[in-house]
C-alpha cells in the first residue's frame, strides 16, 4: 500500500528502475552535518534503487568488534576538525534528477541488514537522566543474533570523563569490562535514526537535532517495510543517511539506542503530486507524522497539527471530523527527549479507512 495523493486521489506507480551501489568511505559521507553546498555522492533518477551503507559513530566504542576496513579508513581519514557541528556519519548526499525544492521525496526503506553483528549503547552525559546517575557515563555494548533478529548484551564499561569527540575510540580492550543484562534478550529491529534532505541554508545544518528536512528523527519504526516522505528544500534534494540502529525504544532515554552500521537498500520516487510539511512515515500499518519543539509542549501542539492536516487534506475528512478523529483513535508517543529538539509521533491505523485512500504496491 501506499500514500495517495491529495484528498484519497490514488497515484500511478513507479516500477523499479537501476540499482545503484553507494560504499561508505571518506569521500562520500559527511561528518555531523547537512549541507546544500556538499557534492552529491551519487545522482539517480526517480524510482531508482539504492544500496547504501550507513557507518556507526559509535564503533570506537569496541572496535575490535565494531571496525572493519572500510569503517576504520573513515575513523582515521577524516580530519577531526570537520566532525561538526553534530556527531553522525552521513553517508550521501544523493541527488535526485528533476527534484526541485517543494518536491516530496518518497523512501521506501526494503532492506536493513547489520554490517556486523555487534553495536554499543551509550549512557551519555545528554542522556534524559545522567545527573541521577551521578554524572557517570557507560558503554555497553551488545552482540546481535541474526538468525533470531535478536540481541543481548556482552558486557558493559564506566567511561572516564564526557564522551564529547565524534568518534570516539575508547580503548576498550583496556577498560574495566563488566557483566550486564543476565539472561535478557531484546528484539533487534533495524532502523536508520538520521536521513533527510539538505536544508536551504548558507552554513552546516547539525545532524543532532531533526527538522522539517528529516535529520535525527530517531523514530525505531523507520525500518525495512516503511516509507519516508521527506520535502526537498533544495535543487536535486541531496538526500543523506546515517546514524544506523538495531534497537532502540521511544524516547531513547539513556542518550543512544543500540549504534550499529547497517547495509541499506532503498528506493527514492520523486513526488510532484502532493505536498506534506514535515517527514511523513508510511507503515504497513500505520500512518505517523512526527513534531519537533523546544519542549515536548510545542512538539505534541506540532504533531497534532500535521495528523490534522493529514487527515483533512489527504483524506478529506472535514477539520471537524479529524479532530476528533484524533482524539478517539489516534495514539501520540515521545519519540526522543536526547536530541536538543524533542520530538512527538501521532500515528493513525490506515484500516480505519476506505480502501479509495490506498493502492496497491507494484509487485
Amino acid at each position: 500500500m501506499s500514500l495517495v495523493c491529495k484528498h484519497g486521489q490514488p497515484r500511478a506507480e513507479t516500477a523499479p528502475g537501476a540499482l545503484h551501489y553507494l560504499k561508505a568511505t571518506p569521500e562520500t559521507v559527511h561528518w555531523g552535518y547537512f549541507s546544500p553546498e556538499i557534492k552529491p555522492a551519487l545522482t539517480i533518477k526517480s524510482g531508482d534503487l539504492v544500496h547504501a551503507e550507513a557507518i556507526t559513530h559509535h564503533a570506537g566504542d569496541a572496535p575490535e568488534l565494531m571496525f572493519d576496513e572500510g569503517i576504520e579508513r573513515i575513523f582515521r581519514e577524516i580530519d577531526p576538525s570537520t566532525r561538526s557541528p553534530g556527531v553522525h556519519i552521513m553517508t550521501g548526499p544523493i541527488w535526485i534528477e528533476g527534484a526541485e525544492p517543494g518536491d516530496m521525496l518518497e523512501v521506501r526503506y526494503l532492506q536493513m541488514t547489520p554490517r556486523n553483528n555487534y553495536g554499543s549503547n551509550l549512557a551519555a552525559n545528554w542522556g534524559h537522566l545522567y545527573e541521577e546517575f551521578g554524572e557517570k557515563e557507560r558503554v555497553t555494548i551488545y552482540e546481535l543474533d541474526p538468525n533470531a533478529n535478536t540481541a543481548h548484551a556482552l558486557y558493559a564499561y564506566d567511561f572516564p570523563g564526557k564522551y564529547l569527540v565524534p568518534g570516539t575510540i575508547t580503548n576498550c580492550p583496556v577498560c574495566d569490562r563488566q557483566p550486564a543484562l543476565p539472561g535478557i534478550t531484546i528484539p533487534a529491529r533495524p532502523h536508520l535514526g538520521t536521513a533527510g534532505v539538505a536544508p536551504a541554508v548558507d552554513a552546516p545544518v547539525s545532524t543532532i537535532p531533526p527538522g522539517l528536512h528529516g535529520g535525527n528523527i530517531d523514530n525505531w519504526r523507520i525500518g525495512a517495510g516503511a516509507t519516508m516522505y521527506y520535502k526537498c528544500q533544495v535543487k536535486g534534494g541531496l538526500f543523506s543517511i546515517g546514524d544506523p540502529h538495531v534497537s532502540q525504544g521511544d524516547g531513547e532515554i539513556s542518550g543512544t539506542a543500540i549504534e550499529s552500521s547497517l547495509n541499506c537498500l532503498f528506493q527514492i520516487i520523486l513526488r510532484k503530486d502532493f505536498d506534506f510539511p514535515s517527514p511523513l512515515l508510511e507503515t504497513p500499518r500505520n500512518w505517523i507524522v512526527h513534531g519537533f519543539g523546544d519542549d515536548l509542549d510545542m512538539a505534541m501542539k506540532n504533531a497534532s497539527l500535521d495528523m490534522l492536516h493529514l487527515l483533512h487534506e489527504h483524506q478529506g475528512l472535514s477539520r471537524d471530523d479529524a479532530y476528533s478523529l484524533m482524539s478517539v483513535a489516534a495514539d501520540f508517543g515521545v519519540t526522543q527527549v536526547v536530541d536538543g529538539t524533542l520530538g512527538v509521533h501521532a500515528r493513525i491505523d490506515r484500516g480505519l479507512f476506505p480502501q479509495k485512500g490506498v493502492v496497491k504496491d507494484l509487485k
